[in-house]
This record gives C-alpha cells, sequence and structure tokens, in this order.
C-alpha cells in the first residue's frame, strides 16, 4: 500500500537574478493517512517552501511528490487548482476572511467555485461551522468574532470540502496562548474523530506538542522525524 504522501528527493531553487537559493535540498520522506504532523524549523529553513509544495502552489525544481498517488508535474494549471480545491484544505496565520460577508458566506465559497447547489452548500458551510464549535454563530460578520471564533471560521472554510488533507501555516501566529490551544484542541479533534490527515508549520514547541509527529528542517534537510505522541489538552 503506497504512502498517503510521498516525498523523494526534492529538490527546490530559487533563481534572483544571478545568484541561487537552494531552498530543499534533496527531501525524501513519507506521510501516512490521518497522520498529524507539525513541521518545524527556523526562518529559511526550507518548511514554508515545502509547504507549498504539498499544496501545490509550487513546483520542485526536482524530485518527486505524490499526493494519494497523484504527480503535479503531470497536470495542467486548471488541473492543479481543481486537486486544491477538492483535496486540500488551507489555513493561514492570517484569517483571510472577507470582511462584509458572514461567517456562513465565508465557508460557503469553496463550494461557489465547485458549483455546488445553494441548498447543498448551505447545508455543507452549516455542518463544517458545526464541527468547528460555531452552530449558532453562522449569521456573524468577521467583525463581529474574536480572533479564535475567525480562525474557526477560516478551519470550517478548509473543511467544507471534505479534503484529504489539510495544511496549516502558523495557524496560531496571530493568537494570544490560550485562544492557541483552542484551536490546537478542534484540530486534535478534526484529526481524531474525521480522520482528517493534518500538516502544521510551527515555530512554537508548544504549539508543535499537540501533533503526534514533529519534522524539523534545518539548511533545507530534514534534520530530525520523531514521533510524540500528542499533547492531550481538555478545555
Amino acid at each position: 500500500m503506497e504512502p498517503f504522501i510521498e516525498v523523494k528527493d526534492l529538490v527546490k531553487i530559487y533563481r534572483l537574478g544571478e545568484v541561487e537559493v537552494q531552498a530543499l535540498r534533496g527531501v525524501t520522506l513519507s506521510i501516512e493517512k490521518g497522520d498529524f504532523v507539525a513541521i518545524m524549523g527556523a526562518s529559511g529553513s526550507g518548511k514554508s517552501t515545502f509547504m507549498n509544495i504539498l499544496g501545490f502552489l509550487d513546483q520542485a525544481t526536482s524530485g518527486q511528490y505524490l499526493l494519494e498517488g497523484i504527480d503535479g508535474r503531470d497536470l495542467s494549471r486548471d488541473e492543479l487548482a481543481e486537486i486544491r480545491n477538492q483535496k486540500i484544505g488551507f489555513v493561514f496565520q492570517g484569517f483571510n476572511l472577507l470582511a462584509r460577508t458572514s461567517a456562513m458566506e465565508n465557508v460557503e465559497l469553496p463550494l461557489i467555485y465547485a458549483r455546488v447547489s445553494t441548498s447543498r452548500r448551505k447545508e455543507m458551510a452549516r455542518k463544517a461551522l458545526a464541527e468547528v464549535g460555531l452552530e449558532g454563530r453562522e449569521g456573524h460578520h468577521p467583525s463581529q468574532l474574536s480572533g479564535g471564533e475567525q480562525q474557526r471560521v477560516a478551519i470550517a472554510r478548509a473543511l467544507v470540502n471534505q479534503p484529504s488533507i489539510l495544511l496549516a501555516d502558523e495557524p496560531t501566529g496571530n493568537l494570544d496562548s490560550k485562544t492557541s490551544t483552542e484551536i490546537m484542541v478542534v484540530f486534535q479533534r478534526l484529526n481524531r474523530d474525521l480522520g482528517i490527515t493534518i500538516i502544521m508549520v510551527t515555530h512554537e514547541p508548544d504549539i508543535a506538542s499537540f501533533a503526534r509527529r514533529k519534522i524539523l528542517f534545518k539548511d533545507g534537510k530534514v534534520v530530525d522525524d520523531s514521533l510524540s505522541g500528542g499533547r492531550i489538552q481538555s478545555l
């Protein structure tokens, strides 16, 4: 049985004029379906570049990346966009919500692009909001929600298409420690109860401790890959 995610000898070189910057230097690893992985490393270590490649937002200079056996090098731009919409949910440090749009309408956006019917859209968005603990807040606008609630809306939007994988880039970077813990408990529950594979970039050891596996990048290479068991936190 092939791994859910398989990366072999991944190299990424950025060319800035006559200067070459090697962001990834032969990364090889695999991730199983249903795993919860924290990607760590200092600024410039290659972790964000790696995440962009996993999300089909960028392509490696050489090497291979397979998501459920799919090789992005074989796909057109439109096919890659469809994969991102159907298989991958993205959560960022900035919540990226539309300010004049309700929580429900923000969550519906990926479904509009997928041409889901209005009634089905609302049903799916309501369910996604309930899964992150925002039942009853569907009509609230971002300005009426706390930072933690806004991030939950962003997570619901990432989940609404029932993706195979959730990619989170510093998802607690704009939140205080208590709210960060609440968000990580949501991630753990989604991983445990719904079986969603989560890969999260973070520079905070406390946040990484919620994951079951930690992968440390340094100078474009994986220098440590360990199981941590996952911190258990109740609210």
